[in-house]
């Protein structure tokens, strides 16, 4: 009588790991975006084509199969001088530059990666990313213990809010929260009828107006050179408008707005990936400033994301007031990483390390 063999009897083989270059974006970026970490299923193909019509650039496309399905695409666009061979992950800078990999993602699909990458170019730039993205962190990792040099710049520090419905023993936010919030909002009221609106994806592109509307009165719009505005044409609104063209990306932005009077005064502007909020943008008109217009709406924001089901937000870097007044705490770090090939590259990378960690840019 034979004995039937069990599953751990049998030699279970390594995955077969296949890595192709595609000229231009590739349709692989969605199937990988589909599979990775939860808060990393924004970089679509529809997030990186936008990046291209906004920012520019001639996109190739590395993707690696492990037994037919694809585990990494990473997009690049060529960085500096041509002769320099260099690299660079598209994107936008909010909230951070990275690309797709698939959880449980083999270290043999990044070995291979990372091989083909150095055929092709001298080094890659990968960020602005906090330590520990997933994508990022394991791929640089196996570049240094390839003979890859990996230096970073450290650009901000992210602030975090985590969400809970009680903190202490207390409901949150607290009474004594919300009675300062109906206290503004009653003097508020002073200006003209207060309407509070959520958008999604329905609302896009033709909600970025009002947003807009908000920014060309707030500060940045009189003291700045515009540039780092997000919803204006002479800022980032090609971006966003290019993006939401994916309805999946569209679904993920949401926005919070506060009319005074039937006008425009404050917004907020997020990604929802799920359990975690990224906070993009937010600003309001400086005319109603005394009664802390942009308070009372992310307040309100913030009550709206938990009811969604959402358990943090990430503020990015910068401007970290407000961000302590409503709770946040100091997170991971931000870096942005030149990744240089073994050989002549990653000794040149060695020398010019300190360069690139004084260095700025985005």
């Amino acid at each position: 009588m034979s004995k039937p063999m069990l599953l751990s009897d049998f030699v279970q083989l390594p995955p077969d790991v296949r890595v192709g270059l595609v000229e231009g974006l590739s349709a692989a970026i969605d199937t990988v975006a589909e599979r990775a970490a939860e808060s990393h299923r924004f970089l679509r193909y529809g997030w990186y084509a936008a990046a291209l019509a906004a920012y520019g650039g001639q996109a190739r496309t590395l993707v690696v199969e492990e037994d037919d399905v694809p585990v990494l695409a990473l997009p690049f666009v060529p960085l500096g001088p041509a002769m320099l061979r260099l690299a660079t992950v598209p994107g936008c800078y909010w909230p951070f530059r990275s690309f797709g990999m698939a959880i449980g993602a083999s270290e043999a699909a990044q070995a291979a990666a990372l091989t083909t990458l150095a055929t092709h170019i001298n080094g890659l730039r990968i960020g602005p990313v906090e330590d520990g993205d997933p994508a990022a962190t394991a791929l640089i990792a196996r570049a240094r213990g390839a003979g890859w040099t990996a230096i970073d710049r450290h650009v901000g520090d992210s602030w975090v809010l985590d969400l809970a419905p009680v903190v202490d023993g207390q409901p949150w936010p607290r009474n004594s929260t919300l009675r300062k919030n109906r206290f503004h909002e009653k003097h508020l009221a002073g200006h003209g009828a207060l309407d509070w609106r959520f958008l999604d994806g329905t609302d896009w592109p033709q909600g970025f107006a009002d947003l807009g509307a908000v920014e060309a009165t707030s500060w940045v719009a009189h003291d700045t050179d515009r540039r780092d505005m997000k919803f204006v044409a002479e800022g980032h609104l090609a971006f966003w408008t290019a993006a939401v063209v994916d309805p999946v990306l569209g679904d993920m932005f949401r926005a919070a707005v506060l009319d005074v009077d039937g006008t425009p005064a404050a917004f907020s502007f997020d990604i929802d990936t799920g359990a975690l909020i990224y906070a993009i943008a937010n600003s309001y008109d400086p005319r109603f400033a005394k009664h802390s217009p942009g308070k009372l709406l992310y307040w309100r924001n913030l009550v709206a994301v938990m009811a969604r089901g959402a358990t943090r937000v990430d503020w990015g870097a910068g401007d970290s007031g407000y961000k302590q007044v409503i709770g946040a705490t100091q997170g991971a770090p931000i870096r942005d990483w030149l990744l240089l090939r073994p050989g002549l590259p990653a000794l040149a990378g060695r020398a010019l390390a300190g360069w690139w960690r004084r260095s700025g840019g985005r």
